[in-house]
């Protein structure tokens, strides 16, 4: 397997997985911290912007799956696809579960 195809499965891991929290917030007309907020990542962006920063990593973890080259029987990919989505996964759970403490 080439080691391009281990990248993007595991970036579309990280890129996917961090898609997630910020579609839903924004969604769900919640603030929610982002890049974009003031301080960086610890401030509240509004609903409207992590709806489009949610999308944003939607694309990008998208376009790196389809690069990555995962079908059903590359385990290896999928194992690397799903260890980009718990370091990712892991310590933002612990990072935004004080995001109203601050």
């Amino acid at each position: 397997m080439i080691w391009q195809f281990y990248l993007c499965a595991f970036f579309a891991g990280v890129f996917l997985t961090n898609a997630i929290p910020h579609f839903v917030q924004g969604l769900s007309g919640n603030k929610f911290p982002t890049p974009f907020a003031k301080p960086p990542g610890k401030g509240l962006s509004s609903a409207v912007v992590n709806v489009i920063w949610g999308l944003f990593n939607a694309v990008i973890g998208t376009i790196f799956f389809i690069h990555s080259a995962i079908k059903a029987e590359t385990t290896w990919l999928w194992v690397t696809f799903f260890v980009g989505a718990a370091l990712i996964a892991i310590p933002l759970g612990i990072r935004f579960s004080d995001k109203h403490k601050e």
